[in-house]
């Protein structure tokens, strides 16, 4: 509930205690320490195994300023057409180096997609020259609003957690949040009700599995 929901870790306590489990917020803390970054390891692993075979992807990417103790940091993404996160990473800066190192992690887990779509930010341009990508970047004033649509369960999990104090724990949330958001982003606005309620069944009962 804490990755999933824009809840605080105290939020979760009165929740928990509502249902008869009686917890300090700190034990919620630990909880999410030692067991979130392995369910989303397990999330991302399945997920990334079920989509090698699609080769016609198309990637959208795109960085967000993050403050951590009054300084800047940026947090990458890289989002897929059906807005499924694929690769979040966090750098001091936006330049060639941070945009090669990003890209670099997104296409050795994934593999090369059909296409690229991202601002105008020259470092991705430098970077896709590097790596000989220069043909399938695509540039659009619009044409990025799928990943910006992205940030958003982000920023809401960021006001709710009155900001990050680390870089470190700045990264490690980023990418269990994206695992745990992509399994339970099931676009209930593009299905009818009955087909909505059978795909949160399956993944309930897979996040049920992943548990056991």
């Amino acid at each position: 509930m804490y990755v999933r929901f824009p809840l605080s870790l105290r939020n979760v306590e009165d929740l928990l205690a509502e249902r008869g489990i009686d917890i300090c917020h700190e034990t919620v803390r630990f909880w999410w320490n030692r067991f979130g970054p392995l369910f989303a390891a397990d999330v991302r692993r399945q997920r990334v195994n079920r989509m090698k075979g699609f080769r016609q992807r198309k990637w959208h990417l795109d960085e967000v300023y993050v403050k951590i103790n009054g300084e800047m940091y940026y947090l990458w993404r890289a989002v897929d057409q059906e807005g499924e996160i694929l690769e979040s990473y966090v750098t001091k800066k936006r330049d060639k180096k941070a945009a090669l190192r990003f890209m670099k992690k997104a296409l050795k887990r994934h593999g090369s997609p059909a296409t690229i779509t991202t601002d105008g930010l020259r470092s991705y341009k430098a970077a896709m020259t590097t790596l000989g990508n220069t043909d399938k970047q695509e540039v659009g004033r619009w044409a990025n609003n799928r990943v910006e649509n992205s940030h958003l369960p982000f920023r809401r999990r960021e006001r709710a957690m009155l900001r990050f104090r680390q870089m470190k724990s700045l990264q490690k949330f980023a990418s269990v949040h994206a695992n745990v958001h992509n399994h339970f982003n099931l676009d209930r606005h593009l299905t009818d009700r009955q087909t909505y309620k059978i795909a949160r069944s399956a993944a309930l009962a897979e996040w049920r599995s992943l548990m056991a």
